[in-house]
């Protein structure tokens, strides 16, 4: 069983498709999710929920790649960071 913080794709879809209306699985990884109806204040929304949890996603990276696939990469960047970084077993 995964316990990571860090949300895959799988789970970043499900989070993100109640909020744009749609299917989880009619988002399709490089679809622009900003063009899809995700605002700004959705994604600041969803950054508090996962800084609350410990992640600590960064709005500007978010916003700068506004994919699944672009989120993606932005956890698991900080996921590596995190398994490399002071205090990592």
């Amino acid at each position: 069983m995964d316990t990571s913080p860090f949300p895959t794709e799988h789970e970043l879809r499900a989070i993100v498709a109640p909020v744009l209306g749609i299917e989880p699985g009619r988002i399709e990884p490089d679809a622009n999710l900003v063009l899809l109806g995700l605002s700004s204040l959705e994604i600041m929304r969803l950054v508090g929920r996962w800084r609350k949890a410990g992640v600590p996603a960064q709005f500007d990276a978010l916003v700068a790649a506004p994919t699944l696939s672009g989120w993606t990469a932005h956890f698991a960047s900080l996921a590596a960071t995190a398994a490399t970084g002071p205090g990592a077993a």
